[in-house]
């Protein structure tokens, strides 16, 4: 059976540019909706952070008005996989070679601390060495930009991708004080960036890398993933 590595970050504040703390998380659905894929497609799925440190629910996500309907299920799913997983493994300890696939989910906290993880970055660039699928949604496309080589050349530079398009974190009202903005950035550091309707699901495939614009993109990023690996 393999084995998929969903990658948290660890931030619970994301410091905005007046200085104000902004309180963040991971977002349920893009935990949870990757989570159940893999497992229903027959998959082992483990969780990793920095320190392993179990990051606190974005209480936005929990929020039917901000992530619709479906949003308790989520959230409960959530918090079943996390508590049954138990200790999350520590970032800088984890082994590549376990897995065949690493998903790296949003919230806010990947523009926080997973951008400029360098035991990420090591794991991504021997990751994609190797041909393991790469999966990142939302947020998630952050942690991507930890994936830099002494040069400080970035390894994703030149790959089509999607993310959080700078027009929806404007419609979430997070946008003005964002030390940076997500899209616009990985456009600035070379990544073929493309976005759909704002809050509708958009994905983007490209050699081993999937990756999708918002929560509504997070089941089919794995859908994607899961067909690939099969």
């Amino acid at each position: 059976m393999s084995k998929v590595l969903i990658v948290m970050s660890a931030a619970s504040v994301w410091e905005r540019t007046d200085g104000s703390a902004y309180p963040t998380g991971y977002w349920a659905e893009e935990l949870a909706a990757p989570h159940e894929k893999f497992v229903e497609a027959g998959h082992t799925v483990d969780f990793a952070s920095p320190g392993g440190v179990l990051q606190p629910l974005d209480q936005h996500s929990a929020d039917p008005e901000i992530a619709g309907e479906d949003c308790a299920r989520y959230v409960a799913h959530a918090e079943k996989a996390l508590r049954e997983f138990g200790p999350l493994l520590k970032l800088e300890e984890v082994d590549i070679d376990d897995y065949v696939a690493v998903v790296l989910p949003g919230g806010h906290g990947p523009v926080v601390d997973l951008y400029q993880d360098t035991d990420l970055g090591r794991l991504l660039t021997a990751a994609n060495a190797s041909g393991k699928l790469i999966g990142a949604v939302c947020h998630g496309p952050a942690a991507l930009l930890s994936a830099v080589d002494e040069e400080g050349n970035w390894l994703f530079a030149g790959r089509k991708m999607a993310a959080f398009t700078d027009e929806e974190e404007q419609m979430f009202g997070t946008a003005e004080g964002a030390p940076w903005l997500l899209a616009a950035t990985l456009r600035e550091k070379g990544a073929d960036h493309s976005g759909g309707a704002a809050y509708q699901q958009y994905n983007v495939v490209d050699g081993n890398l999937f990756t999708g614009q918002n929560p509504a993109s997070s089941a089919r990023m794995a859908e994607d993933m899961i067909a690939a690996l099969d």
